[in-house]
């Protein structure tokens, strides 16, 4: 492989890693505001910039202006990151700099974001930004409901400044194990809240979370390449071990507080706040066991709280984005029944048979807007309405996500006759304006073969190498991610980039959904309960043969297979576990021993691991170190604080003491994430020659 010409080779991987994996330039966390006067949203001026811009577009003239440059507010370059922002991105894999998040108020007329570890507001109408003298490192800014004040997070308290008053700490306490208004881990990396706090309607209160981490374990994080530095003490909730404990209380800006009453033993995980117009305080809350979710509608002045919807499930209950949502005096939820992730109105299903609701985006009028599948290869928003009808609003094949308020729709728009995403503005039937993609095309272009093989009509997509480049039968590689709550085979260009490049140096490249992935329904997605490693992997071993039982093209004597984080460890499993399919494996940021993950997400798919012991045996690689026949790549971030490198370094010492050779490629100061360009360049270079070495690739003539 190293004689092969690398001059397209290394085009693509360089503007890959420039690019962040082609997410600049990309409009995204759009927002509706202004009573339907603007659509306000992120995106960078180029390409291959990394600093991201507020931008509105004005939906009367369907034209774009820049709101907010972080150049202008003498923000040029990623500055020291207050460390709950630095989480923060880091639990959102966010790739980029400058302004990465924002908040506006209820009127749509300001909105307010933090940038340095300053409080920065902007003027909507006008586009005047102005920073606000605060104390402290501002994280998570929130305007009040009237854009009079801002709430915000520093140094783990909770703080309120607004127009003509001073700074002040709303809650906080001086001990380091408590905080308040921040998420915590858990809830930013497996729940889906990334917030602590939130303003009630009249403006005069906030709910808070009030977070205790005392009895979680601390973990320490250290770059065995600096050793002058010492190690990140990180508080990390490992599978059987304590949680945070937290509690909710409603603060007054007067300096009242009332804390909200609900059993926390038996429900101690908090998954959602809603806080609408006219409606209780509203949170759902979880047991450990995730059987049980309630919803609960609080009295703010009084803390008590009465039971609005109790949802049990004999393996686990979903937690859907954006549910639940008050409809008038109607609670809506999303809730699995009768094969199907339905809209639910109390007992009455909103949704048709058949179609796997995966988030509630916003509402148009009185009804709401859902994300949903019925082919799961595809993305479609619909309009759902309390009176039971259900229509599609997206148009053409593709994976399509926006949101909505007032009269106004937006959609974006991802597929495969084109890359990036279009975005278009709509009001009632007619269409308004379109935001721009600015991101870069990229040098390759995907040839996707879309199949549905096997006896579980398991989805599946090919990509072969360019014609007369190399000669068929072709080694293959398998890149999957292959886990619960995501993705590989989506009809959009964008998710084939990578798998193309490797096709393009001679690979058949197999991508597989298999059981556990969404949007099959609930008894697809838990089929992998109490087993995360045997009906995962045998399905991509039926896709495979499945595909290859029908195209020539594919040499099975010759087959590898790539992954990160859950790809990660299912690529070492195919090679520890089934090494007469699969000749090597690179394994990226692997977890090894589910013993070694978070509780919410493990205890999930295996229970606690003192109460289903053989379920953690049965997953974890640790125990089939001796059986490695092949080749494996092991490659881990030293910084990692998700997935932490101790999965790595704990399978490679089972590996030496069985006696096994392997490799491992530390990456000193790199997170679950690689947005560093030189690392993210050189890791696809350095997977190739590694797989080509181990399959015996010949270069092209």
């Amino acid at each position: 492989m190293a004689a092969r010409t690398r001059t397209s080779r290394d085009r693509f991987a360089q503007q890959h890693a420039a690019t962040r994996r082609f997410s600049l330039g990309e409009p995204r966390n759009l927002t509706v505001a202004g009573n339907g006067e603007w659509v306000l949203f992120l995106r960078s001026r180029s390409g291959s910039d990394p600093l991201t811009c507020l931008w509105a577009l004005d939906i009367g003239t369907g034209m774009e202006r820049l709101v907010a440059d972080p150049t202008a507010l003498g923000e040029a370059g990623e500055v020291e990151l207050p460390e709950a922002e630095r989480r923060r991105r880091e639990r959102a894999r966010e790739s980029a700099e400058g302004i990465t998040a924002y908040a506006v108020d209820d009127r749509g007329e300001r909105a307010c974001f933090g940038l340095g570890g300053q409080l920065f507001v902007v003027d909507i109408v006008d586009a005047t930004v102005r920073s606000w003298p605060t104390t402290g490192a501002v994280f998570d800014p929130r305007f009040d409901p009237a854009g009079v004040r801002v709430a915000y997070v520093s140094d783990r308290s909770l703080r309120v400044v607004g127009v003509g008053e001073q700074d002040r700490v709303l809650a906080g306490e001086a001990k380091a194990e408590l905080s308040w208004g921040l998420a915590e881990f858990i809830a930013a990396e497996e729940m889906g809240r990334s917030r602590g706090f939130w303003w009630s309607p009249e403006g005069q209160h906030l709910a808070v979370c009030r977070v205790n981490n005392a009895a979680v374990q601390r973990w320490h994080i250290a770059d065995p390449s600096q050793p002058e530095r010492p190690p990140v003490v990180h508080r990390y909730p490992q599978a059987g071990r304590a949680n945070a404990v937290v509690e909710l209380v409603v603060v007054g800006l007067d300096g009242s507080r009332i804390n909200v009453r609900w059993d926390r033993k038996a429900l101690p995980y908090l998954a959602n706040v809603v806080w609408q117009p006219g409606r209780p305080l509203t949170l759902v809350v979880q047991s450990r066991d995730q059987r049980t979710v309630e919803v609960l509608a609080a009295d703010s002045e009084t803390g008590r709280t009465r039971l609005v919807q109790r949802v049990t499930d004999e393996r686990w209950v979903e937690l859907v984005a954006g549910a639940p949502r008050w409809v008038g005096d109607t609670l809506v939820t999303v809730v699995d029944r009768d094969g199907a992730r339905r809209v639910m109105a109390g007992d009455e299903s909103l949704t048709p048979d058949g179609l796997q609701v995966r988030a509630i985006v916003g509402t148009l009028g009185e009804d709401l807007v859902v994300s949903a599948s019925t082919e799961p290869t595809e993305v479609h928003l619909y309009r759902v309405s309390l009176g039971g009808s259900c229509r599609r609003l997206s148009v053409g094949a593709g994976v399509h996500s926006g949101t909505a308020a007032g009269e106004v729709l937006v959609v974006a728009s991802r597929s495969m006759s084109r890359f990036g995403s279009a975005v278009q503005v709509r009001v009632g039937a007619r269409s308004v304006g379109q935001i721009a993609s600015l991101a870069q095309r990229p040098a390759i272009t995907p040839r996707v073969g879309f199949h549905i093989v096997g006896d579980r009509n398991l989805r599946a997509a090919l990509l072969v190498p360019r014609a007369g480049r190399f000669e068929a039968p072709y080694p293959v590689l398998m890149d999957p991610y292959g886990g619960p709550h995501a993705q590989r085979v989506m009809r959009s260009r964008q998710e084939y980039l990578v798998s193309q490049w490797f096709a393009d140096q001679g690979f058949a490249v197999v991508v597989v959904d298999g059981r556990g992935t969404p949007a099959r329904g609930p008894q697809w997605e838990r089929a992998v309960w109490g087993d995360l490693a045997g009906p995962v992997l045998d399905d991509q071993v039926d896709a495979l043969h499945g595909i290859a039982a029908h195209d020539e093209r594919l040499d099975l004597g010759r087959v590898a297979i790539r992954g990160w984080s859950f790809g990660g460890y299912l690529a070492a499993l195919a090679v520890l576990r089934r090494p007469e399919v699969f000749r090597a494996a690179v394994a990226g940021a692997p977890v090894t021993d589910w013993k070694l993950y978070d509780t919410h997400y493990t205890e999930r798919y295996l229970g606690h691991p003192d109460e289903y012991p053989d379920h953690y045996e049965r997953t974890s690689l640790l125990v089939d170190a001796e059986k490695l026949q092949r080749r494996l790549l092991l490659i881990h971030g030293l910084a990692d604080d998700n997935v932490v490198v101790a999965h790595t370094l704990a399978l490679s010492a089972a590996l030496l003491a069985a006696g096994r050779a392997h490799s491992v490629l530390p990456l000193s100061g790199v997170t679950h994430m690689t947005p560093q360009a030189v690392i993210a360049e050189n890791l696809l270079r350095l997977q190739l020659e590694f797989l080509g070495g181990a399959l015996d690739m010949v270069p092209p003539a």
